[in-house]
């Protein structure tokens, strides 16, 4: 989305984001394996890649790998070593933190406060604690290059400033990364590239991202509380998991949920709903001024989401041909300007028509895994959205029994415009805003014993009545 902000602002954009392929925990995994580094690397950068294009995340134009670079990266510790910022010990070459006047800038904190818990378990080969490697030797069975200082490999913090200055120069525009990323690596990014090329300052601005909680805690592998993309996008349209991500300002936390993600389908439905009521207007998507303001004050996309609710519902509300075009444009064009509503309104919703065998597996999985944790409310309302889906959950003592259930009864208000359905599971859900065309051709539907509910779910608002008996 940034990328897309400064191309419309500047025109070309040098985008680089790079491929750190030199790392313990894959040099492990591969020789585990006994397989080269590269299989690794590999199957996860083009796992990377496949989720972020699931996102609709635009690819960028510049993408290095460390691996490609250590010509650059060893010219670079050698610099360092010649300016006196860098010292060999050991088979190792060491950054001295301490000729750099500037170290802590970025975090504005002080250095010694930084440098704490780097006391601990200090190596003894380390002038100062603080001292952090940029060339570690290999063993036989580890990846090696060869180098002044014997055969090794580079580590983490030179790989990407070697990187960025052979693609972007020596002083870049804008590094972004995670908040959990400025200490120590940004912090050690500009001390080793400040000193590296004479004091010039390595990057003029920096967008740090929060976090992503789950559960009151930070996501992490380490924590074992992680969702994957890959998983998530088989359980939910990914233009919504698109649109919670993007609910949040970057810089602020967002804690991930179910009810999150339900949520933007809700919201995403009433917008495609409001695109197909104006399905006869014709309209090219324009970017209201509004929302490019909201962008360039540090890329507001809850004011940009905010924005687009009130069109939206001015859009549902306007009488005459020119409001409903000059709406529709500046709708579409805000839904452009996050990568959200470009798609048909016809397409959104034949999304899931039916519930796929995939999708049901997974969430009696997870209805499974929520019962032997104990979390029986996380496993009843697994057990009410299978119910949406015309799908009832029954319980024996050896097995789960899976009933598809039609529907008993369909009653319809003309002039409030409730749809109320009630299952043969026992559930009764209400549909709000159901228009009197749509109404007859739902109960055409029903009529054939068609199970429409998870059509309806991702349609309209609605409310369960009663759940699954």
């Amino acid at each position: 989305m940034l990328a897309d902000v400064l191309r419309r602002r500047y025109g070309e954009l040098a985008y680089a984001r790079n491929i750190t392929d030199i790392d313990d925990k894959i040099n492990n995994a591969a020789r585990e394996r006994g397989v080269p580094i590269s299989e690794i690397t590999g199957r996860f950068t083009a796992a990377y890649l496949d989720d972020m294009a699931a996102l609709g995340v635009k690819p960028q134009n510049i993408q290095p790998e460390a691996t490609a670079h250590v010509p650059q990266i060893i010219a670079m510790i050698q610099r360092l070593i010649d300016a006196g910022h860098a010292y060999e010990a050991e088979g190792h070459v060491l950054f001295a933190v301490g000729t750099f006047a500037g170290y802590g800038k970025l975090s504005r904190r002080d250095p010694e406060e930084l440098l704490a818990g780097a006391r601990i378990d200090v190596a003894p080969y380390k002038r100062d604690a603080g001292d952090f490697v940029l060339w570690k030797p290999s063993t036989d069975d580890l990846p090696g290059w060869d180098s002044p200082w014997g055969r090794g490999r580079p580590g983490w913090h030179i790989e990407c400033s070697a990187m960025a200055a052979a693609h972007l120069g020596e002083t870049i525009d804008i590094h972004a990364g995670g908040v959990d990323l400025q200490f120590p690596h940004h912090e050690n990014e500009i001390a080793q590239s400040e000193c590296a090329h004479g004091g010039k300052i390595f990057a003029r601005y920096w967008l740090h991202n929060g976090m992503l909680n789950f559960g009151g805690a930070k996501m992490a592998k380490s924590v074992g509380n992680i969702q994957r993309v890959h998983d998530l996008v088989k359980q939910y349209p990914p233009e919504a998991l698109r649109f919670a991500l993007l609910s949040a300002h970057y810089r602020q936390p967002l804690e991930w949920s179910d009810g999150l993600i339900e949520q933007s389908v809700r919201t995403l439905d009433r917008l495609y709903g409001t695109l197909r009521d104006l399905a006869d207007v014709e309209a090219d998507a324009a970017i209201p001024a509004s929302v490019e303001a909201s962008l360039d004050d540090d890329l507001n996309t809850p004011q940009v989401m905010a924005e687009i609710a009130r069109i939206a519902g001015d859009a549902r509300k306007a009488e005459s041909a020119s409001d409903k075009a000059r709406l529709k444009s500046e709708l579409l064009g805000a839904g452009l300007a996050l990568g959200l509503l470009q798609q048909e309104p016809a397409a959104w919703f034949a999304r899931g028509a039916n519930i796929q065998d995939a999708q049901l597996e997974n969430l009696i999985q997870q209805r499974a895994e929520a019962k032997q944790a104990r979390d029986f409310a996380r496993a009843d309302a697994i057990r009410d959205q299978l119910a949406a889906f015309g799908v009832t959950l029954k319980d024996t003592p050896t097995k789960v029994v899976v009933q598809s259930s039609g529907i008993i009864s369909v009653g319809y208000d003309a002039q409030s415009k409730i749809l109320e359905i009630e299952f043969e599971s026992g559930a009764v859900y209400k549909y709000f805003d159901v228009s009197p065309d749509l109404h007859a051709g739902l109960i055409n539907a029903a009529s054939k014993g068609a199970y429409f509910a998870d059509h309806l779910r991702w349609a309209f608002d609605y409310e369960m009545v009663r759940s699954s008996r």
